[in-house]
């Protein structure tokens, strides 16, 4: 079984960036990644600082060329199981393989959990999207449909009424708008419709073509804003008998500033332990997150040869 100093499970931004953090560092790092990113479907990604509009797939493929050159071996892998302490070291087994290593980094990411309403998966990542700083300059002026199902769509309307004058906030909870959430969408001068969406009409491409409502209206619009219940991806963390932490969005494990979790020797980093961060947010927690294994492995080794030299 092949030994590393770090195994990082997740190779996404937040997983490359330590696993160069901990590479640069002359340490054994062994990256594990599905190669299914959450942002598969998008074309661009933006808000990175030097490299705006980057397709996702290129800038993860540069994150490995970086992380190798500094030696990170990198694998498309499941990991399975993770098992094993701080103390006797850990393991973590895919389909085909097993691995140990002194620490642990989970960068699985989260998976956003989906309203249920038909053609809205379809339509997921193209022209129904949930953040303003993510696509909302590429929607600018067109024909939007907030679509208010949880805490956040009110805030989400905020945002992109700034980004259009042609926005419209349909309560898909007809009735349970609260008193200071439609006046703010009056003070935005956004309409609310009070009605169930019953459908998104959606062609072959993921491109919304309308919105099918309960009364039996159909809405014309370009683009639907909806917030997902986006969950940590932290199977493996429960499996070392770590419990997750409640948000009004979702659930994440709680980390230290330095990314390191409740469990001695397991670190966290990207969406996983922030459900709201971005790529160059998530790539810089993988980076506090490497340097601090990294300082703990050392002290870990001198703290041995003290013990070694004293015996």
């Amino acid at each position: 079984m092949e030994n590393f100093d770090a195994i990082i499970i997740g190779g996404g931004s937040a997983g490359l960036a330590a696993a160069v953090a901990l590479g640069r560092s002359r340490r054994s790092v062994l990256v594990i990644d599905t190669n299914r990113p959450r942002n598969v479907r998008a074309s661009h990604a933006h808000n990175i600082l030097g490299q705006e509009g980057i397709n996702p797939q290129h800038l993860l493929e540069r994150g490995r060329n970086e992380a190798e050159h500094y030696g990170a071996r990198t694998i498309v892998e499941q990991a399975e199981k993770l098992s094993g302490s701080v103390k006797d070291g850990f393991t973590v087994e895919t389909g085909n393989s097993k691995y140990s290593a002194s620490r642990i980094v989970l960068a699985t990411g989260l998976v956003d959990n989906l309203a249920e309403i038909p053609g809205l998966a379809e339509a997921w990542g193209i022209s129904a999207i949930h953040c303003a700083y993510c696509h909302g300059w590429e929607v600018r002026d067109q024909a939007i449909a907030i679509l208010g199902i949880g805490p956040m769509s009110t805030h989400q309307a905020l945002l992109f009424a700034q980004l259009s004058g042609r926005v419209i906030f349909i309560n898909h909870q007809p009735g349970s708008l609260a008193a200071e959430n439609r006046a703010t969408l009056e003070k935005l001068e956004v309409p609310i419709v009070e009605s169930r969406v019953t459908n998104l009409r959606v062609d072959g491409g993921g491109q919304l073509e309308g919105i099918e409502l309960s009364n039996g209206e159909l809405l014309e619009a370009q683009t639907v804003v909806v917030a997902s219940r986006m969950n940590a991806n932290a199977g493996l963390y429960q499996q070392l008998g770590g419990t997750l932490q409640e948000h009004p969005l979702g659930t994440f494990i709680q980390v230290s500033d330095m990314g390191a979790t409740g469990i001695p020797g397991v670190y966290a980093a990207g969406n996983i332990a922030n459900l709201g961060a971005m790529v160059m947010a998530a790539a810089a927690s993988g980076t506090v997150a490497g340097a601090a294994l990294n300082a703990e492995l050392a002290l870990a080794n001198i703290n041995s040869k003290s013990h070694t030299t004293h015996a």
